[in-house]
C-alpha cells in the first residue's frame, strides 16, 4: 500500500469510525445503562457537538448520515431496553444499585404513570428518563405497538432535531442565532417537563398522606 492509499483509507476511515462512536454512545445510553453515570457523554452535549463537528470537521462528515444514524441508534436502544424490562422485570433495574439511582428510578416510575405515551417522547429529552422509561414501560406491560410507535417518534425527533441544530449553529451564520435559540427551548422544554413530574409527585405524594391521617 503506497502514502496515496493510505491517505485515503484513512480519509474514508475517519468519518466512519465518527459515526460508530457517536451511534455507539446514543446506544449504549440507554441499552447498556451507561447514561447512568456518563449522561453529558450520551445525551443532548454529545448530539449538538457532533452536529458542530460535521459542520467544521475538513473530512467529510454527512450531517444527514450522522443524524438518522443517530435516531436509529436511539430507537434500537430503546427496543432493547423495553424488551429487558418486558423479560426481565424489576430485578434488571434493582441491579443498577445505588441511592441515586433507587430516586432516580423511581421518579422515572412516576413520570411514566403521569404521562404514558407521552413519556416515552418526552423522556428522550431528560437524562434519567431516555435512560429507564423504556425499561419501565417493558415492566409496565406496555402495549409493543404503542411503545414502538412512541420510540419512532422520540428517538427521531430527539436524535435528529438535535444534531441538525448543533450542525447550523456552527455552519449557518445567517441562522445560528436561530439554532442557538432552538436548542435553548428544547432544553427548557425538557426541564418544564421534570419539574412538572416533580411537582405532581409530590402533590400525589401529599394527598396520599392527608388520606392516611385521615383514615388513621
Amino acid at each position: 500500500m503506497n502514502g496515496g492509499q493510505l491517505s485515503d483509507l484513512l480519509a474514508s476511515s475517519g468519518p466512519v469510525l465518527f459515526y460508530l462512536v457517536v451511534w455507539g454512545l446514543v446506544f449504549a445510553g440507554t441499552a447498556l445503562y451507561v447514561g447512568v453515570v456518563i449522561p453529558f457523554l450520551t445525551g443532548d452535549s454529545l448530539l449538538f457537538a457532533a452536529g458542530i463537528i460535521a459542520a467544521t470537521a475538513s473530512n467529510h462528515i454527512s450531517i444527514w448520515v450522522l443524524a438518522i444514524g443517530v435516531g436509529v441508534a436511539a430507537f434500537a436502544s430503546d427496543q432493547l431496553g423495553f424488551w429487558m424490562g418486558r423479560r426481565l422485570g424489576k430485578p434488571v433495574l434493582a441491579r443498577r444499585g445505588g441511592p441515586w439511582v433507587r430516586a432516580a428510578v423511581a421518579r422515572t416510575e412516576r413520570f411514566y404513570e403521569l404521562f404514558g405515551w407521552w413519556s416515552v417522547v418526552i423522556g428522550r429529552y431528560i437524562p434519567w428518563g431516555r435512560v429507564f422509561i423504556p425499561t419501565i414501560a417493558g415492566i409496565s406491560r406496555m402495549s409493543y405497538a404503542r411503545f414502538a410507535t412512541a420510540n419512532l417518534v422520540g428517538a427521531l425527533a430527539w436524535g435528529v432535531s438535535i444534531t441538525v441544530i448543533g450542525y447550523f449553529a456552527a455552519s449557518q451564520p445567517q441562522v445560528r442565532v436561530a439554532a442557538y435559540i432552538i436548542a435553548g427551548v428544547v432544553i427548557a422544554i425538557s426541564i418544564v417537563a421534570g419539574v412538572r413530574a416533580w411537582r405532581l409527585d409530590r402533590a400525589g405524594k401529599a394527598n396520599q398522606g392527608d388520606r392516611m391521617l385521615a383514615d388513621s
